[in-house]
C-alpha cells in the first residue's frame, strides 16, 4: 500500500517537474532570442539615457548609473543606490536596451516611492539567503543521521527561499509596469512598434521568474515526499 502510494507520488512529481523544466528552458531561450531580436531595432536613445528619463519622470535624482561588464547583468543596487547596466544595454540605442534599462530604473523608483513588496523583500532577504544555502545540507544531514528535526528544518528553510521567489514576482512585474508607463507617457519610445517591442522584452524576462518559482515548487514537493518516506 505504501509503495503504491509513493509510486503514485513519484509519478505525480514527474508530471509536475517535466513541464516546469520545459517552461524554464523555454523562458531562457525566449529571453535570449527576444533580446537579440529587438537589439536590432534602433532608436534615438541609449539604455542609460532611458533609465535617467524614467528616474527624472518620477522625481528621483540621487540614483547613479554605472556601466558593468557582462551580458544582461543589469541590476539596481539599493545599498549603493546605483543602477548598473551591462555592456549590451548601457550605451546601446536599441529597443531591447531601452526596455531593460527602464525596468532597472523602475526598481529604483520602487525604493524611492516606498513600494511595500520590495521593502518586504529587502527585510527577508538575509533569512532567505541563509535558508537557500542551508536547506539541502540540513535535509541530507537529517536523512543520514535519522534526525527528523533537521529534515523538517531543511524543508522550512527551503520554504523561506521559496517565499522570497514568490515576493519577487510582483516586484518584477511592477518594475516593468512602471517602466512601460514612463516609456509611453514621456515619449521615450514613440512608435507603437517600438513600444510593443520593449513590452515583449520585459514580458520574456518576467517569465524566467515564473519558471524559477515553478521549479522551486516541484523541488519542495520532492523534499516533502522524501521527508515523509523517512
Amino acid at each position: 500500500m505504501h509503495s503504491l502510494y509513493y509510486y503514485g507520488f513519484d509519478s505525480l512529481y514527474a508530471m509536475l517537474v517535466i513541464p516546469a523544466i520545459i517552461i524554464a528552458v523555454w523562458s531562457q531561450i525566449k529571453v535570449k532570442t527576444t533580446f537579440s531580436k529587438y537589439s536590432g531595432f534602433r532608436c534615438d536613445i541609449t539604455g542609460a539615457e532611458a533609465a535617467r528619463r524614467v528616474l527624472s519622470a518620477n522625481g528621483v535624482t540621487d540614483v547613479k548609473i554605472e556601466r558593468v561588464s557582462g551580458n544582461l547583468t543589469d541590476h539596481y543596487d539599493p545599498k549603493a543606490n546605483v543602477i548598473r547596466l551591462s555592456e549590451s544595454v548601457c550605451d546601446e540605442n536599441n529597443i531591447a536596451a531601452v526596455g531593460v534599462a527602464a525596468h532597472e530604473a523602475g526598481h529604483a523608483v520602487q525604493y524611492a516611492k516606498g513600494y511595500s513588496p520590495i521593502k518586504l523583500r529587502a527585510v527577508i532577504l538575509p533569512v532567505c539567503q541563509i535558508g537557500s544555502q542551508l536547506s539541502i545540507p540540513l535535509l541530507i544531514a537529517g536523512l543520514l543521521f535519522n534526525f527528523y528535526f533537521l529534515v523538517k528544518l531543511g524543508v522550512l528553510f527551503f520554504c523561506a527561499a521559496l517565499f522570497f521567489q514568490l515576493i519577487t514576482l510582483p516586484v518584477e512585474y511592477n518594475a516593468s509596469k512602471r517602466a512601460m508607463q514612463c516609456i509611453t507617457e514621456n515619449n521615450i519610445l514613440v512608435s507603437a512598434t517600438d513600444i510593443k517591442g520593449a513590452r515583449r522584452v520585459l514580458s520574456a524576462a518576467a517569465m524566467t521568474y515564473v519558471a524559477a518559482l515553478l521549479i522551486s515548487l516541484t523541488q519542495l514537493i520532492r523534499l516533502i515526499s522524501i521527508s515523509k518516506r523517512r
